[in-house]
């Protein structure tokens, strides 16, 4: 037994020791500069003062409220988008597949560019409308566009665990629900949608949390006109002529918080026993 337990701390060694200099030090200094002053000095401003700020508070709720949207549209195309893929047979499974992670190939970076050059005022949707002799339509800056490119990125982590829960869902269920006299939408209602749960909740956190704290998309798509809670850290840290690391970190523990938060309510209304779209912290 002392053996197998040495072998199993040599084993976890490497992973162990990734996870301390890469997540667990890098989490310290983030609450080190969150509860402190620019000469160290131990505070709560900082927390106060985020949350007392009107123009912090703006940009808070603005990036909740279209990180909501964002994931509320990535749900209504990818449940039914998944469930019909679910259907189908198991080549053109594999072909649809492929064509919702042939994007995620490419970095989100090209993916986000490529479509800000499609929608700008001289790119090519304007082109062909005014090829046609309709007026150019300004599509960028609004968001709209920002919710648009939120989903477009993130909408394969949505669809993913969707189909890997409606996948999985035993056939037999199925054929009773038809012998008991259930119509196709009332075996969607009463067993595919109770048994995907888990799917679909692991989905709403998989592209809530990433559009919440999303900087590039806004930057790109609005020429940084609209930010985000993201832009605002990055700004703190990186874009500011003096860096206020300490405001940074307050916002960035606060997102931190609020990322928990999600997966805590994802981990409580799951299925302990149904693993196939659950989250762990």
């Amino acid at each position: 037994m002392n053996k197998t337990k040495s072998g199993q701390v040599v084993l976890n060694a490497p992973y162990l020791l990734w996870s301390a200099i890469f997540i667990v030090v890098p989490l310290l200094f983030v609450v080190y500069y969150a509860f402190t002053t620019a000469n160290g000095s131990f505070t709560f401003n900082n927390i106060i003062n985020f949350f007392t700020n009107e123009q912090y508070m703006t940009v808070f709720w603005r990036s909740m409220l279209y990180a909501v949207w964002a994931t509320v549209i990535s749900l209504v195309i990818a449940y039914p988008f998944s469930y019909c893929m679910s259907k189908v047979n198991a080549s053109s499974q594999r072909m649809l597949m492929l064509l919702v992670m042939l994007p995620m190939l490419m970095n989100l970076v090209v993916r986000t560019y490529s479509w800000q050059q499609i929608l700008e005022k001289n790119g090519l949707v304007n082109t062909l409308l005014e090829s046609i002799g309709l007026e150019p339509i300004q599509f960028l800056g609004n968001a709209g566009v920002i919710i648009f490119g939120m989903v477009y990125n993130y909408l394969p982590f949505m669809i993913l665990p969707i189909y890997s829960s409606i996948s999985k869902v035993d056939k037999s269920l199925l054929e009773a629900s038809n012998d008991l006299g259930c119509n196709t939408f009332g075996t969607i209602q009463k067993v595919i949608l109770p048994l995907s749960i888990p799917g679909v909740l692991s989905g709403i956190t998989m592209v809530f949390v990433p559009c919440v704290s999303t900087f590039y998309i806004s930057r790109q798509f609005s020429d940084g006109n609209i930010k985000m809670i993201g832009d605002v850290i990055e700004d703190k840290f990186y874009r500011s002529s003096v860096p206020d690391y300490n405001i940074g970190a307050t916002i960035s523990l606060v997102l931190m918080l609020i990322i928990l938060i999600s997966l805590a309510v994802v981990n409580k209304f799951s299925d302990d026993d149904d693993q196939t779209g659950g989250v762990v912290i």
